[in-house]
C-alpha cells in the first residue's frame, strides 16, 4: 500500500487538496473513505501509523457489524479469513454456562465474526484505496487549519498540510483534532476500560461460541474473591485466541486499578487445558480506553464530523464500538455527499451536514441513554450479584436481556421482545 501515488488530490504548493479529509484510518476512517469514494468524492486519509499496524480490540464481531462488511461488499466466508460464531456462551453463578445464540431477524444476519484487528484494519484500508480514496501513512496530524472558526484544512506533524471542505475526525478516544477545536469529552458519560492478550490456544481456537465470563475470581471459582469486571475468551481460529476482560463506570472517573494485573490474575485459575501459560502467550497485555454515549459533542460543527470513538460511540451495554463506527461512517458520508451536491459553503449543503448529527441522535440517542442507566445499575456489585444469580437462569429474561445488549432487534417488524425495544429506545430522552 503506497503513501502517496499520482492519482492522489491535487497539491496546491505544499498543501494537498481534497474534497474531504479523514483523519483515522481505523474502521470509522477506512469505512467513511469507502463511501465517500464511491460517491465521486477525492479523499485524501491520513493515517499516523503503517499498515499493518495493531489496535487492542477483543476481535470480536457481533452480526450488528457483520451486517456493515456485507453493505461494504466485503468477503466475510471462512474461506477469506474470518471466523464464524453462532452466539455468545456466558459464565456466571453457577458451573454450567448458558448459551444464546444470535437472534434470527430480518435486519442482521445470524452470525458474528472475529478477526485480529491488525489484520481487519489493513484489509478496510485497502479496501478504502479500492475505492479511490488516498492513503497518506506515516501521517500524524498535529493541528486544525482555521478560516476563522471553521476548520478548512489540518497540519502533520511533519509540516505538511491538507486542505479541504469538510473534515472527519476519525481519530479515536484521544481526538486530537477534536481537542484542537475545542471539544472535550463529557466525563459525566460511561467510560469503559479493556485489556487484551492473545495465546496460542489449539483447544480453544476453534470454538463456534464467543464467551463472555461475568464473575471473575482471583483462585478457585467459588471459594476465593471476586474480580471487578468480565472477561472474555473470543476464538481466531488458526491456532490462537483472543483472551481479555473490560469494567464500565458511569461516569469517567479515574479508576486507579491495575487491570494488567487483574487480567493475569483470572488467567492464572483457568483451566490448564485451555493453556493460557506465560510460555503460549503471544506479545503483552494492551489497554485501551472505551468512550460511550456521545460523550463529545457535537458530533457536527464548523466543518468538523466525528466518527467512531472521538465522539464517545461505543455502548455502553456492550463495549462494542466497531459497528457504531462503521455505521455513523455511512451516514457521515451521506450527508457530505449531499452537502457537495448543494454547493459547499452554501447555507443548504451546512443544513445537510447538520442532519448528520441529528440522524445520530434519531438512530441511537435513545438506546444510548438507555445504556447509561444499565450502567448506574450493574456497577453495583450487589445488583450485579442479584442479576447474574437470578437473572441467567431465566430463558425468556435473557433472550429480552441479550437483544438488548447486542442492539440486535428488528425496529419495523418484529416479536413483541423487539417491539418492546424499540418502542423504550424511541421514549428514552436521547444521550
Amino acid at each position: 500500500m503506497t503513501q502517496e501515488d499520482s492519482a492522489a488530490p491535487v497539491r496546491s504548493g505544499d498543501a494537498v487538496e481534497a474534497d474531504v479529509i479523514v483523519v483515522g484510518a481505523g474502521p470509522a476512517g477506512s469505512t467513511a473513505a469507502t463511501w465517500l469514494a464511491r460517491r465521486g468524492l477525492d479523499v485524501a486519509l491520513l493515517e499516523k501509523a503503517r499498515f499493518p499496524r495493531d489496535k487492542v480490540c477483543g476481535d470480536g464481531l457481533t452480526p450488528r457489524a457483520t451486517k456493515q462488511l456485507v453493505r461494504l461488499g466485503v468477503d466475510v466466508s471462512e474461506a477469506a479469513g474470518w471466523k464464524h460464531n453462532v452466539g455468545l456462551r456466558t459464565y456466571g453463578a453457577r458451573r454450567e454456562p448458558f448459551h444464546f445464540p444470535w437472534p434470527e431477524l430480518e435486519s442482521f444476519p445470524n452470525y458474528g465474526l472475529t478477526r485480529p484487528r491488525a489484520d481487519f484494519d489493513h484489509l478496510l484500508a485497502r479496501l478504502a484505496t479500492d475505492a479511490g480514496a488516498h492513503l497518506y501513512e506515516d501521517t500524524t496530524v498535529s493541528e486544525p487549519i482555521l478560516a476563522g472558526e471553521r476548520i478548512v484544512g489540518v497540519r502533520a506533524k511533519d509540516g505538511r498540510t491538507f486542505r479541504a471542505r469538510v473534515t472527519l475526525a476519525c481519530d479515536g478516544n484521544s481526538s486530537r483534532l477534536a481537542l484542537g477545536m475545542g471539544l472535550e469529552k463529557n466525563r459525566k458519560r460511561p467510560m469503559g476500560v479493556a485489556v487484551r492478550t492473545y495465546y496460542r490456544s489449539e483447544a480453544r481456537t476453534h470454538d463456534a461460541w464467543m464467551e463472555s465470563h461475568l464473575q471473575l475470581w482471583d483462585g478457585e471459582p467459588g471459594r476465593s474473591h471476586l474480580l471487578p469486571g468480565y472477561g472474555w475468551v473470543f476464538a481466531l481460529g488458526d491456532g490462537t485466541v483472543n483472551v481479555g476482560m473490560g469494567t464500565v463506570s458511569s461516569t469517567a472517573s479515574s479508576q486507579k486499578v491495575n487491570f494488567r494485573d487483574l487480567l493475569n490474575t483470572w488467567v492464572r485459575n483457568t483451566p490448564p487445558e485451555w493453556g493460557f501459560t506465560p510460555e503460549n502467550q503471544i506479545g503483552g497485555v494492551g489497554s485501551a480506553a472505551l468512550p460511550m454515549s456521545f460523550n463529545r459533542k457535537p458530533a457536527y460543527g464548523r466543518g468538523l464530523l466525528l466518527v467512531g470513538d472521538s465522539g464517545g460511540m461505543v455502548s455502553p451495554f456492550n463495549g462494542e464500538g466497531i459497528p457504531y463506527a462503521m455505521e455513523a461512517a455511512e451516514m457521515a458520508a451521506d450527508a457530505v455527499a449531499d452537502a457537495r451536491s448543494r454547493g459547499f459553503g452554501t447555507p443548504a449543503a451546512e443544513r445537510a451536514l447538520e442532519g448528520y448529527a441529528s440522524r445520530l441522535s434519531a438512530e441511537w440517542g435513545g438506546y444510548y441513554r438507555l445504556g447509561q442507566v444499565f450502567v448506574s445499575l450493574i456497577e453495583r456489585p450487589e445488583v450485579m450479584a442479584l442479576c447474574t444469580r437470578y437473572g441467567l437462569p431465566r430463558p425468556t429474561l435473557m433472550k429480552f436481556t441479550m437483544k438488548m445488549l447486542a442492539h440486535l432487534y428488528d425496529t419495523d417488524d418484529g416479536d413483541w421482545m423487539d417491539k418492546m425495544l424499540t418502542s423504550l429506545s424511541r421514549m428514552a430522552p436521547s444521550a
